[in-house]
């Protein structure tokens, strides 16, 4: 029930911390593209490297604080399913570069920010 009630805690902060860093790059860029979304799909794959490599062969810490980040925190704040509609919209708007351009970049940067999360941490 501990872990469970962690989940849920880090799921609110995660999903707030999502809309205020995707609102914030919108702004910022517009919304011709998923930017934001691509932004915090990175930058929570990076995170998500980083927590692993850090908790799971540096750090001793509870499987309530792996869940509260991980699962909860990192879940919420990631947005796959967001990603998935935004690149069916614009293969249904007949824009299948940038749809294209969507799978790719999300893709292939948050594998690579994953990665990059996992070297940095192994360095340290």
């Amino acid at each position: 029930m501990t872990q469970l009630l962690a989940i849920a805690a880090g799921g609110s902060i995660g999903a707030v911390m999502r809309f205020i860093v995707s609102t914030g790059i919108y702004s910022w860029l517009g919304r011709g593209f998923p930017y934001g979304t691509i932004v915090v799909n990175v930058l929570g794959s990076l995170l998500m490297g980083l927590l692993y490599e850090l908790f799971l062969q540096r750090l001793s810490v509870s499987s309530e604080v792996r869940a509260i980040l991980l699962v909860g925190f990192l879940g919420a704040f990631t947005t796959f399913s967001t990603f998935s509609l935004e690149t069916v919209n614009l293969i249904e708007q007949g824009d299948l570069l940038k749809a294209m351009a969507n799978v790719f970049a999300s893709v292939i940067l948050c594998v690579l920010a994953a990665w990059i999360g996992l070297q940095i941490m192994r360095q340290l």
